[in-house]
């Protein structure tokens, strides 16, 4: 099974194998997690990509960076300050580690000695008020001095007003892009504090990468990730920080919202976050207060992360046992459990049949373990 614990660090090789792999088109963190889990190694499961990808039904195999590109991206990441690292090394973020499938690698620059203390996101409107601006100052502030770190996502407005406030007490900015593709370009001093005041800049996706607005949903999951509780403090209806709330919710984390004048559009998404039962702030005491309860509890595994069927107890998928899942399979997400009972296959071959279709590229996953079939 992948080590989900922190433990020994990777060897050169593995690192430089696990990027290739994770840089291959297709494979997420969940389809790398359960590649490792099938062939132990990253190396391995590289050999045997193209033979998944065709039983998947893929018409041809996707371009895996060779060992000459992840060198690159190695000297390229060095060269800036930065490194990667393993989600069973003992410097990865504790929380993010326990979330469903956590980033494999994460491209870091800065000390990650700041992801120790207790992490609380502060997210909000890029357009925020002065009144929004100067609460999440206040609060950064106050977090900062009560031992937390704080996360947040180095948009303009309530993000970058939170970094300014916690740069000396530790601060976590997270990007869409890759570490040396800051955005917005006004933030790029801002970084530089960050990682020279003992913070860190962390980021799953390639160096030289531009961030696009479909990256911004995978930029808000990693945010909620690192942190053990979420501020929203200014957000309209439809607002990515309201995106951050939800998956902050479904990740088990507490979410907070600071109410706002109901004549504000920029209140209404933090508004109706109250409504839908998240924690009141005014005062960084209000976040303190609701984390006592928790304090010992921080280090439990999650629930999610589970073991990987015996792939010795069940002889290879056939064509008529792939041809069973994809008729069982739809545009609705379905959960593996109801896969594995409808199709009567040993959870080890459902679970390589939905690996050859998500390497082919025709499964979507989905919160919570549901798999569909892209439409």
């Amino acid at each position: 099974m992948m080590n989900v614990a922190a433990g020994p660090r990777l060897s050169d090789r593995q690192r430089l194998n696990w990027l290739r792999l994770i840089r291959t088109p297709n494979i997420g963190p969940a389809s790398f997690r359960d590649l490792i889990n099938r062939f132990g190694s990253a190396e391995t499961a590289i050999e045997m990509l193209p033979e998944l990808m065709r039983s998947g039904g893929a018409r041809r195999s996707a371009h895996v960076p060779s060992i000459a590109q992840a060198e690159a991206e190695m000297e390229t990441a060095r060269k800036f300050g930065a490194r990667f690292i393993g989600v069973g090394e003992a410097d990865y973020p504790p929380a993010l580690r326990r979330i469903e499938n956590p980033p494999p690698l994460l491209a870091v620059k800065g000390s990650s000695t700041v992801f120790t203390p207790t992490p609380v996101a502060i997210v909000g409107a890029r357009n925020a008020s002065l009144t929004g601006v100067k609460m999440a100052r206040m609060l950064a502030t106050d977090l900062g001095r009560d031992g937390c770190v704080v996360v947040s996502g180095l948009a303009r407005g309530i993000d970058t007003a939170a970094h300014q406030a916690s740069l000396p007490t530790g601060t976590i900015g997270v990007l869409a892009g890759g570490l040396d593709r800051i955005y917005p370009p006004e933030n790029v001093g801002l970084c530089e504090e960050i990682a020279k005041n003992g913070g860190a800049l962390v980021s799953e996706m390639p160096f030289g990468w531009e961030p696009r607005a479909q990256d911004f949903p995978r930029h808000n999951r990693l945010i909620a990730g690192i942190a053990l509780g979420l501020v929203v403090v200014e957000a309209a209806l439809r607002s990515g920080s309201l995106i951050s709330a939800r998956l902050a919710g479904e990740m088990g984390r507490l979410v907070f919202a600071v109410p706002g004048s109901p004549l504000d559009p920029r209140a209404a998404g933090t508004n109706g976050l109250l409504k839908d039962g998240a924690t009141l702030v005014t005062n960084a005491r209000d976040i303190a207060e609701a984390f006592a309860p928790l304090a010992g509890m921080r280090q439990e595994p999650s629930s999610s992360l589970q073991e990987p069927p015996d792939f010795a107890a069940a002889h290879p998928p056939a064509d008529d046992d792939r041809a069973r899942v994809v008729e069982a399979l739809g545009p609705a997400p379905v959960a593996v459990d109801d896969l594995v009972r409808h199709t009567g296959l040993h959870p080890a071959q459902l679970f390589m049949i939905l690996l050859e279709l998500d390497l082919a590229g025709r499964l979507e996953r989905h919160s919570g373990g549901a798999v569909s079939l892209h439409a």
